[in-house]
């Protein structure tokens, strides 16, 4: 039997799977189309909220943050997210002089007419798949865009009265492409965002790229270039002003990204739409990725749910311990054991981490590290 939800998300996030072609690198759960069906994706998300409001026993969620993700929710196009709005409001209320209210966009399919419906609609944060300023590289990538793509999406959403502007950079490709990284910092500085994702690139099995590294076509960049890479934009970034508040992620004073914040911190939230994930305490869920399978199963009053789990303490203690390392929160000392924290002095003396205010974080030599370190935490409790 599910076990009713301990605490009411305050956090929404809402997969689009279109795309105009899927990137060789991508493993997300996309459908690669010229013309997004928007009337059959808007039904299916509103079909799987009421669905899970009926499930959970509630009427109304109170948001504080919503996340439209992609895929390429600028495919949807004109008038697309003031209907997600409306749509929104027979199951949720938010306060639009506080809400955070992000979406995703691709700068081929971001046009001023476009930013001005999305500001009209409530919209006040863009997420922008920048990746790089280098043709070559946009070219390797499959992206769309141009090098000027980035500068006249940003100016699009600035004259629509966006501000809040976030930009996506992939980095560490492989050393064959002609790419210069430090151009492409100094491409994203004079935009000037408020906030700046790194992406380092990894070579999925089931991605055309993983498939060229499986039979040595393509060769990776090594850990070297890699720590480089990730370094330079470190320093870059903070000399800029930016704080690096979570392993891949940097805002100007007040400019993190609430949503992803509360991810960090294991608050709940509702994912919606085909590979969306849910948690609402003390369970774990996870949607179909087939876009054509979720949305029959809408049709058909089914749940598009794949799967779920009830997450032990054991388990939520585990995912807490992960989560803090990546942010810059980091963990409460007198949540480890003795021998945690003494595995935590042997990463002082390394350079990974550092003590303030009762907590440990980990240096930016540590994020680079992050996953052995998180075992490493692990397997130190005992």
């Amino acid at each position: 039997m599910r076990v009713a939800p301990s605490v009411n998300p305050e956090h929404l996030y809402i997969h689009v799977p279109f795309c105009l072609r899927r990137c060789g690198y991508c493993d997300f759960a996309v459908t690669a189309t010229r013309v997004a069906p928007v009337d059959v994706w808007l039904d299916s998300i509103i079909a799987e909220l009421a669905l899970r409001q009926r499930a959970a026993g509630r009427s109304t969620l109170d948001l504080k943050t919503i996340y439209i993700g992609g895929g390429t929710p600028s495919l949807l196009g004109v008038g697309a997210m003031t209907r997600l709005r409306d749509a929104l409001r027979r199951f949720a209320a938010w306060d639009d002089s506080t809400v955070e209210w992000t979406a995703e966009a691709n700068p081929e399919s971001f046009s001023p007419q476009l930013a001005e419906d999305w500001a009209a609609a409530g919209i006040n944060r863009i997420s922008l798949g920048a990746q790089t300023f280098s043709r070559v590289a946009l070219e390797w990538m499959g992206r769309l865009h141009g090098p000027q793509g980035p500068r006249r999406a940003v100016k699009a959403a600035r004259a629509a009265g966006i501000d809040n502007i976030s930009l996506d950079l992939i980095f560490a490709l492989p050393s064959r492409i002609e790419r210069d990284w430090a151009g492409d910092l100094d491409g994203v500085l004079d935009l000037k965002p408020r906030h700046v994702s790194l992406y380092g690139l990894t070579a999925e099995p089931a991605t055309p790229l993983g498939r060229r590294v499986e039979s040595g076509r393509e060769i990776m960049a090594d850990e070297d270039r890699y720590a480089a890479e990730y370094l330079l934009a470190v320093d870059r970034l903070g000399a800029a002003g930016f704080e690096h508040y979570e392993v891949s992620n940097f805002a100007l004073p007040g400019a993190e990204s609430r949503h992803n914040r509360a991810y960090w911190r294991h608050r709940p939230y509702i994912g919606l739409g085909p590979g969306a994930h849910s948690y609402e305490p003390p369970a774990r869920s996870w949607n179909v990725r087939d876009w054509g399978e979720y949305s029959r199963r809408l049709h058909d009053g089914r749940s598009p749910a794949e799967g779920s789990e009830e997450l032990g303490a054991g388990e939520v203690t585990l995912e807490k311990v992960w989560l803090g390392l990546r942010a810059s929160d980091g963990l409460a000392l007198d949540t480890l054991t003795g021998a945690q924290r003494d595995r935590v002095g042997e990463w002082e003396r390394s350079g990974l981490a550092e003590r303030a205010d009762g907590a440990v974080r980990l240096t930016r030599h540590g994020w680079l590290l992050l996953d052995r370190l998180a075992v490493e935490l692990e397997g130190a409790a005992g």
